[in-house]
């Protein structure tokens, strides 16, 4: 009895995917479009239970989009940190109500952590990173508590610390999904004109990469599109993006 209790144990506490699980899965859709590779996913059920992750900015309507005719009932999350600009909450309704985006839902922070850790609402002035701690990654960890697996719009072409972005990885022991990994800005735009599809308000104004309002600035000609994230700091990423690969650190 106590030999089949390890058993179970041993069985329990392996990750639902692995690292030979993406290898096969970057195998099997290597060159196979994104479109064809989203319906095949959602259709043979292969990510389990997922959701598509979406900050609802400047590109991200190309990813709903593309989950929108695969299938528009896969949830969508979107973290409301509470400080989002006011034109990407009306952009998120807009998107939502073109798309017939059924499953999408919003997750905010916990109330309680807000009122004693930055009552102020000021954290993010002198430290980002405890700050997007608590209003973007603690509550994406409660949203995608039970997935198996979860769609990210990451481009590889954003910055140089998304390079070489594959279309499947592990992280935490779910599978995270890149389908726009190796797109370039060409693509994109291509996609936006050939689906009429409508654009953040704030992007004419060279707003490139948008999050927290008070942490995003405009870009400027020549630079990196996420340049205007948490401009002065040394911090390029929200921490919601850990990627584990064998031989290599993680990198937040």
């Amino acid at each position: 009895m106590a030999e089949a209790a390890r058993r179970i144990d041993v069985i329990d506490a392996r990750p639902a995917f692995t690292q030979a699980d993406a290898d096969a899965l970057n195998a099997r859709f290597a060159g196979v479009a994104t479109l064809d590779m989203l319906r095949a996913l959602f259709a043979e059920g292969t990510l389990g239970a997922t959701a598509v992750v979406s900050s609802f900015g400047t590109e991200s309507a190309v990813l709903l989009h593309l989950v929108a005719r695969a299938d528009p009932a896969v949830p969508v999350i979107f973290v409301d940190t509470l400080k989002m600009f006011p034109e990407t909450l009306a952009y998120r309704e807009q998107l939502v109500a073109a798309f017939g985006l059924s499953g999408s839902r919003v997750v905010e922070p916990d109330a309680a952590v807000i009122a004693a850790r930055d009552d102020k609402g000021l954290r993010w002035s002198y430290d980002p990173d405890g700050c997007c701690e608590i209003r973007k990654v603690e509550p994406l960890k409660r949203a995608k508590a039970g997935l198996d697996s979860w769609i990210s719009g990451r481009k590889a072409f954003q910055s140089v610390t998304r390079q070489n972005i594959p279309r499947f990885e592990v992280e935490d022991g779910r599978l995270k999904v890149n389908p726009l990994g190796d797109w370039v800005k060409a693509d994109l735009e291509a996609y936006f004109a050939a689906h009429d599809l409508p654009r953040h308000p704030l992007e004419a104004e060279r707003y490139l990469s948008i999050g927290c309002q008070p942490c995003t600035s405009k870009v400027q000609p020549g630079e990196d599109p996420r340049a205007g994230r948490w401009r002065g700091w040394d911090k390029v990423e929200c921490g919601i993006h850990v990627i584990e690969r064998p031989g290599e650190e993680p990198v937040f």
